[in-house]
């Protein structure tokens, strides 16, 4: 492998810093040079332009411009003054709206009132250690920090990276990605920190491994090929909406609905994923021009005789963790089962991150105390602490997103977007497919401003169901629909909760990459998938087929 410090050769022919992207001592002085700059052509990560065709050109155009924002805590910090702003005009407006499940108006909090003043100052800390993503984060970065600095992680890439082709990499990135929303939100903490290390060791842009892997575990959240805890919240909501209307109806009703749709869904986006991954955004993105690309020429490659007795031993390790964990659950009566035995409304389910954290930590411990990395406890904590002091960006980043995100939430403002729509949709009259592809096109921009699927679903299928069937569309396919829409957007919003972890990955890498750099690398994921997505929707509804079991796409009272 290349020396430390040792200079490669830049795409001009001049010498390039391999660390230029992690040294603070550059990154004030080839800021401005790193953005779009019209002489150069340079953009963020040491890439260049060269010849753009026209939606190129427009990525690029979304990736200045948004870069210009400041930086992303600095913005979080400008939105949540946003929301208190709007909260108190609006408020003086006397802007309200009828909730469609309690029939109560919905007023909006005026955050600069005395009460909202008193929460705003009462509730900092609250917000910052209630971010959904904080805990998870440092918790599980504990597991994987050990398998990291272990050099465990490190020697399985080198033992198989080479033998792998590129496009099976990008697949099974997206596959693990939308196979992950069983596992809720373990997906965003996992798999793409992996994935920039993966595509690093193929000499390809981490970023790329990043997008591909955010893409995979938000995008493609509403596909898998195993029902989840998706699937119950969303299916009770539906059944209670469609009762309102056919009470029989909705007693046949099962919360496995969109089971065919949503396996079918998975290997559509898994394929979607891999294409906009390999022709769109690598191309982009370029080669990587940093340190830790693991080559065939490299003399240090091959594994040692004592690094390959500890893979032996961190597999031994893997096999017997996992034993000792399935006793937990596999057995009928086993804990971590739910009432009646239940695995998908389960405890088991409930602890996925701590499973993730024994199933990271054992064999990295083993690894290392097998290759003599570790000695004692005190390297462990010395281990584990490297890991967490990289986590300091987002830390920052979780305290002012977590203030704005529950300033959002506490002012009602999302809740308003979402009723006010509904009954924009509702008052436009219009039927079959074009209310299918209003209502696909609608979710898709409310998504941007309310994260939570079960959230939006709660107000608007108490609306949206009753107008569907009344025209003769099932629940299940209307459910179904709104799944489309709520998943492919998500990659684009800095609402969502763990927008702010992706960013803080990705500046592992390159301290300038800010939102306008994540959304101009997302925005072909969104739009392929919903255009994909849809397209296989409306195929759907024109071939009738089953959504899933006694699941129809049409409702007959």
């Amino acid at each position: 492998m290349r020396p430390e410090g040792q200079s490669r050769e830049d795409v001009d022919g001049q010498p390039r810093d391999e660390h230029v992207a992690h040294d603070a001592d550059h990154d004030a002085a080839d800021h401005d040079a790193a953005d779009h700059d019209a002489t150069t052509g340079e953009q963020p990560g040491g890439r260049r332009r060269g010849r753009r065709g026209i939606f190129q050109s427009f990525l690029d155009g979304v990736e200045f411009a948004g870069n210009k924002l400041p930086h992303p805590a600095t913005l979080f910090a400008l939105l949540a003054l946003l929301v208190v702003g709007l909260s108190w005009l609006l408020s003086q407006l006397g802007v309200t709206a009828q909730d469609p499940v309690e029939g109560e108006q919905i007023e909006v909090f005026n955050l600069l009132s005395a009460e909202g003043v008193e929460w705003m100052f009462t509730s900092a800390v609250d917000n910052f250690i209630n971010f959904a993503p904080l805990g998870v984060v440092l918790a599980t970065m504990l597991g994987i920090g050990m398998a990291e600095q272990s050099g465990l992680i490190g020697t399985l890439l080198r033992s198989f990276i080479l033998s792998v082709p590129k496009l099976l990499v990008t697949t099974g990135i997206v596959f693990a990605g939308i196979m992950s929303s069983v596992a809720s939100d373990a997906g965003y903490v996992v798999l793409p920190p992996l994935a920039a290390i993966l595509f690093i060791a193929l000499g390809r842009h981490p970023l790329a491994g990043i997008a591909a892997a955010f893409a995979g575990v938000s995008a493609g959240f509403s596909a898998n090929l195993l029902l989840s805890g998706t699937d119950v919240m969303l299916g009770e909501l539906t059944i209670e909406a469609a009762a309102t209307v056919d009470s029989t109806y909705a007693e046949g009703m099962n919360l496995a609905m969109n089971y065919w749709f949503i396996i079918a869904s998975t290997f559509l986006l898994t394929i979607v994923g891999t294409l906009v991954s390999h022709f769109i955004v690598e191309p982009r993105l370029g080669a990587w021009k940093g340190e830790g690309v693991i080559s065939a020429e490299d003399e240090d490659v091959a594994i040692t005789r004592i690094e390959r007795r500890g893979l032996v031993a961190a597999g031994i390790a893997l096999v017997v963790t996992s034993a000792l964990l399935a006793l937990l659950i596999v057995p009928e009566d086993a804990m971590l089962r739910g009432e009646d035995g239940d695995v998908v409304q389960s405890p088991f389910m409930d602890s996925l991150v701590v499973i993730i954290i024994i199933a990271f930590f054992v064999p990295g411990l083993v690894y290392g105390i097998v290759t003599k990395v570790v000695r004692n406890d005190t390297d462990v904590v010395d281990q584990l602490s490297k890991t967490l002091a990289g986590m300091a960006v987002f830390l920052v980043l979780a305290f002012t997103a977590g203030q704005f995100i529950a300033y959002f939430d506490e002012s009602n403002l999302g809740l308003l977007v979402s009723v006010f729509g509904a009954e924009f949709l509702d008052s436009i009259n219009l039927t079959g497919v074009p209310l299918v592809l209003a209502l696909i096109l609608f979710v898709s921009v409310v998504n941007l401003f309310v994260g939570s699927a079960s959230a939006k679903w709660a107000m608007l299928a108490p609306i949206m169901v009753p107008i569907m069937m009344h025209l003769g569309i099932s629940p299940e396919f209307t459910q179904a629909a709104y799944r489309v829409a709520d998943s492919s957007t998500n990659i684009l919003s800095p609402l969502l909760t763990y927008f702010a972890l992706i960013i803080a990955v990705a500046q592992k890498y390159d301290r300038r990459i800010g939102i306008g750099s994540m959304i101009a690398t997302m925005l072909p994921y969104s739009i392929a998938f919903v255009l994909a997505w849809t397209a296989m929707t409306m195929g759907w509804m024109w071939l009738d087929l089953p959504l899933g079991p006694n699941s129809p796409v049409t409702y007959e009272p």
